[in-house]
């Protein structure tokens, strides 16, 4: 029974993490004997990537790499870590924390669903549920290699299943180049896709067809490669399987889960070690605020800056909701203190297990990428119509009659105050060839003296994993 459980928890001895791949124990090997012999052992196995791939999110790891690094967020505390100051100030080193938490998380769940995809052919169950446990196993392989390939570069490709310390010690684990990266996640998702049921599913915490169609659009637009993505985007609006919610709050309070706009999302649950920590990390580290059950305290880790806040049209009804530059404290007054409100779970009696959904893909994303695709198609009038869908839902007027490069800049601007907290600012900017633009001018406004330089458009490659694996070669400059 021992050796089944650690089964379910490890599914194999796999790449944790490169470190990892060197301490593999006996007791972590899985036995074909014992598992892996039935539809129900599969579908076991799947629930342990689904949670595996939550740490990403629940630790607010990606919030540190993709909105911390950016001009939307920064550290308002007196006493932040090197790691985060080092995100704060786009001076990241290859031992940061939080670059080895994202790069050992994907890397973990790249290799559970190399587990199942490798033995799934050889036990005999239902063709249907075993075309959706393949399908979900190489959408979320081809979501980690997606997160791996935008923040580091050119990254170790394997989908073996190693059983021995042997195989890990033969097995090819040198850098790939991005091409090859990016030719392995198309491949899954586009199988991914053909595998899926075409039918929406209703827990959106689990890949269906148009989540793979949908993250598939996304990684076209990033190689740039538009007319593919068009297809793709196209194929998710013209199923109508999702609409934008009409009040934009319902996205990141309480009880947003499996709404008409969500595609996929992580879902969270207090007093079992399974909430956020969202709660804490928003909102400001000040002891006499009252604006949580019991007056607890925030980490003021990740809040909105100055510029985000000003960067909000007038009428924009996201802001009040999004953002807030008043905490009220204990006896009534307010004090002057920004902080953010997506997601925090203002009913939490413990700020590191909020229970309030996190939202990974949305169909407003679908229409604004689709209005970016047209537009560098030279379709500008086209675009504007799926950007004003957006707008509109936040009270906003519709655009009529921008150039193309006013539009990429309008898209820019609705994809920053659409999408806060949500970790899509860092790749939106590098994906535009804005980041050193845009975050260099805001530095610069803040008299800081830091930049992003060129090869701070990638992140390191953890240390620990280099020196354990010298067929790991550091990126450029660090």
């Amino acid at each position: 029974m021992k050796n089944r459980l650690l089964a379910i928890l490890f599914l194999t001895a796999s790449l944790s993490s490169c470190s990892e791949f060197l301490n593999l124990k006996p007791e972590y090997q899985i036995s074909d004997q014992s598992f892996y012999q039935n539809q129900n052992d599969f579908e076991t196995a799947l629930v342990g990537v689904y949670s595996t791939t939550r740490g990403l999110y629940s630790s607010s790891n990606i919030q540190y790499m993709t909105e911390l690094t950016t001009d939307n967020a920064e550290i308002q505390w007196s006493s932040p870590s090197a790691d985060e100051m080092q995100m704060d100030q786009n001076g990241v080193t290859p031992t940061n924390a939080f670059v080895r938490a994202v790069w050992s998380s994907c890397l973990y769940t790249i290799s559970q669903s190399s587990n199942i995809l490798n033995r799934i052919d050889a036990v005999n169950f239902d063709q249907t549920a075993k075309n959706r446990i393949k399908g979900e196993a190489q959408f979320l392989r081809a979501s980690s290699y997606f997160y791996l390939v935008r923040l580091f570069g050119n990254v170790p490709i394997t989908n073996q299943t190693f059983s021995s310390p042997a195989q890990v010690s033969s097995a090819d684990l040198t850098l790939k180049p991005q091409e090859e990266v990016y030719k392995q996640i198309i491949a899954d998702l586009t199988s991914a896709e053909s595998l899926l049921p075409v039918a929406l599913n209703a827990d959106k915490t689990r890949a269906s067809q148009m989540t793979a169609k949908t993250l598939l659009a996304k990684v076209y637009l990033t190689q740039k490669s538009y007319d593919l993505a068009a297809t793709k985007l196209k194929e998710v609006i013209d199923a109508k399987q999702y609409s934008l919610v009409a009040d934009y709050k319902a996205l990141s309070t309480n009880g947003n889960t499996n709404l008409a706009e969500t595609i996929l999302e992580v879902d969270f649950l207090s007093g079992q070690s399974l909430g956020n920590n969202f709660s804490a990390v928003f909102t400001p580290a000040i002891t006499s605020m009252a604006i949580f059950p019991n007056n607890l305290q925030g980490s003021g880790r990740i809040v909105p800056t100055l510029d985000l806040i000003r960067s909000y049209e007038a009428a924009d009804a996201r802001k009040a909701i999004s953002v807030n530059d008043s905490v009220t404290l204990i006896g009534g007054r307010k004090s002057y203190s920004r902080y953010g409100l997506k997601f925090v779970d203002f009913k939490a009696v413990d700020l590191s297990d909020g229970t309030v959904a996190f939202t990974i893909l949305r169909y407003a994303d679908v229409l604004l990428m689709y209005a970016e695709v047209l537009n560098e198609q030279g379709k500008t009038s086209d675009a504007l119509p799926y950007l004003n869908q957006v707008r509109q839902r936040s009270k906003l007027t519709a655009l009529a009659g921008l150039s193309q490069a006013d539009t990429r800049l309008a898209l820019e601007r609705e994809r920053r105050v659409e999408f806060l907290y949500e970790g899509h600012r860092w790749f939106d900017l590098v994906r535009t060839g804005r980041a050193q633009t845009v975050l260099n001018a805001h530095y610069a406004s803040q008299k800081l003296n830091f930049s992003v330089q060129d090869f701070e458009l990638l992140f390191p490659i953890p240390q620990t994993e280099i020196d354990l694996n010298p067929a790991l070669k550091q990126n450029t400059g660090y």
